[in-house]
């Protein structure tokens, strides 16, 4: 069963009123196993060896040189979108596999394992796509999700901007009305995959006096007259998932292509967020087992004193934090994501919890992996360097990790933890 390459079916996902399909198990009964009992269920785990078969043939050996040339990962997507991993969490109804969120975020962990420029494909695709799902008409959701669902196109996600970081509500974006349409003015920065995307979910003040209340969501397409992308940041890692500025001059955007109704665009963009939190959680849960994966093969072949190094009872205290901190941190992870899944009152809390502790995490694993390489971890020519310059963005991006501490304390005085 666990070599087996599964089928849409595997990721259909089981409401708890539905009646479950012949022979399956309602997923209502899939969470209490995964959650309750501490394992996952059998079509989980044939998901996780189908798309580590995929990662370890067409993925892993292409992220070195993905890296390096900062070049977006085609093989990658391709390799992803032939085996229905690109864009996992959309519905079967628009054309998707229909992957419940545990199974989209084993996808992003284990693709992550191997490159997480590559990871950001999936990632991004529902992180810029789940607006509509949360929010959109039916019209929107058909128009624009099952492109994305086929691989012919690409879902990003604009709400930052140069003065609007952490403090989204003061973007400065606009969007007027305009006869039957809407006219788009500004710029957003920091957009993943930003030029490659097809789609965008954009946000924009359409009642300056409102603040928060005064932001809708709207879907841009790369086609529309006005869009255009700055030149690519020169990072730290990611690099070949391309971040660029995406500028808006008189961009006119027809009403029908609203997410959601007018002024509810902020409420959208937060509710999003407490989903995908959980995606960089998964992101940051596949770079760190990397590094791990790694430095356990070098620490037993390294040898020192006439010993592999990994008789050191040192560096043995150092694998076994290693583990048990990610450990703790896929725990959490699956958990927030057994929450996405239900979309509980609590999902805020969990969404940041996972994210912050599995972001912290994967610095530290990452950092300690290059540690126990020595002068060799340091270099080009082993890949533990490139997974911890991954890691850092992963506190960084979807909300600071200082942010999500205050999102969690909040949430634990209202008493929604």
């Amino acid at each position: 069963m666990a070599n087996r390459v599964p089928d849409r079916a595997d990721f259909v996902t089981f409401g708890v009123r539905e009646l479950p399909a012949a022979g399956r198990t309602p997923y209502c009964e899939l969470v209490s196993n995964s959650f309750d009992l501490y394992a996952l269920s059998e079509e989980h785990d044939a998901i996780r060896a189908a798309v580590r078969d995929v990662c370890d043939a067409k993925v892993a050996p292409n992220a070195g040189d993905v890296d390096e040339l900062a070049e977006f990962p085609k093989a990658s997507y391709d390799a992803l979108k032939a085996s229905d991993f690109h864009a996992p969490h959309i519905p079967e109804q628009y054309g998707g596999a229909g992957a419940d969120a545990l199974a989209t975020v084993i996808v992003i962990e284990e693709v992550a394992r191997a490159c997480a420029s590559s990871s950001l494909i999936p990632a991004v695709n529902k992180l810029g796509s789940l607006p509509l799902l949360l929010s959109g008409s039916e019209e929107v959701k058909q128009a624009y999700l099952p492109p994305v669902a086929a691989g012919d196109a690409m879902f990003s996600y604009c709400l930052s901007e140069p003065e609007a970081g952490s403090d989204a509500a003061s973007m400065k974006t606009r969007a007027v009305a305009d006869g039957d349409g809407y006219v788009l003015n500004g710029v957003k920065r920091w957009i993943t995959n930003a030029g490659e995307s097809e789609y965008y979910t954009v946000f924009a003040v359409t009642e300056p006096d409102a603040r928060s209340r005064g932001i809708s969501a709207f879907v841009v397409e790369k086609s529309d007259a006005g869009v255009s992308f700055g030149a690519p940041e020169k990072k730290l890692g990611i690099k070949g998932s391309p971040t660029r500025e995406v500028y808006f001059d008189n961009v006119r955007i027809p009403a029908s292509r609203l997410i959601g109704d007018p002024g509810t665009g902020f409420a959208t963009a937060m509710a999003t967020l407490d989903h995908t939190r959980v995606t960089i959680a998964a992101q940051a849960l596949g770079i760190a087992q990397g590094a791990l994966d790694y430095a356990l093969g070098y620490v037993q072949e390294r040898k020192q004193f006439g010993k592999a190094i990994a008789e050191f009872q040192g560096l043995q205290f150092m694998l076994a934090d290693m583990g048990m901190k990610l450990e703790a941190a896929r725990q959490l992870t699956y958990a927030a994501a057994a929450r996405s899944e239900r979309n509980d009152p609590n999902l805020t809390y969990f969404g940041a919890a996972a994210k912050c502790f599995a972001s912290d995490t994967a610095m530290a694993i990452t950092t300690d992996a290059v540690q126990l390489l020595g002068g060799y971890g340091y270099t080009h020519d082993y890949p533990v360097e490139r997974m911890m310059r991954d890691a850092k963005i992963t506190q960084i991006y979807e909300g600071t990790n200082q942010v999500q501490r205050i999102v969690m304390a909040r949430q634990l005085l209202k008493g929604l933890a």
